[in-house]
């Protein structure tokens, strides 16, 4: 499930500079988190905890990554908010619930913040590894 705030597509290099330039020009923060060679749930909360500081409360289960998703009161205060996941394929191919599950987190999560007037943008890449 996406929508137009969260979105599974295939990027290269270019796009995600593109996305970076477009997010940096808008005054919104961009995360780009890379997933290469991660293949599980516990790979992915971590590196998105290390991309967005994550404070020290974050439990690395399902539901402490919502809280921070929905939270990033640590982060300086924004109009909205980019996250790139680089790389997903692998954990899409290896781990399908998580990859499912964090997709549904990355939606919800988009929704609390448009209920704040705050944009959550989500782009996942879905390429192929070559």
């Amino acid at each position: 499930m996406t929508t137009d705030l969260v979105r599974c597509l295939r990027l290269d290099d270019a796009a995600v500079r593109g996305i970076e330039e477009v997010s940096r020009s808008l005054g919104r923060p961009c995360f780009v988190i890379d997933l290469q060679d991660c293949h599980e749930k516990a790979c992915l909360l971590e590196r998105t905890a290390a991309a967005l500081g994550f404070p020290d409360w974050f439990g690395h289960n399902w539901d402490g990554w919502f809280d921070c998703l929905a939270d990033l009161s640590w982060q300086p205060v924004a109009r909205g908010y980019v996250v790139v996941l680089r790389h997903a394929a692998p954990l899409r191919a290896a781990a399908p619930e998580a990859f499912d599950t964090a997709v549904t987190i990355l939606v919800d999560a988009s929704k609390v913040w448009a209920g704040r007037d705050v944009e959550l943008r989500v782009f996942i890449d879905t390429s192929p590894e070559v």
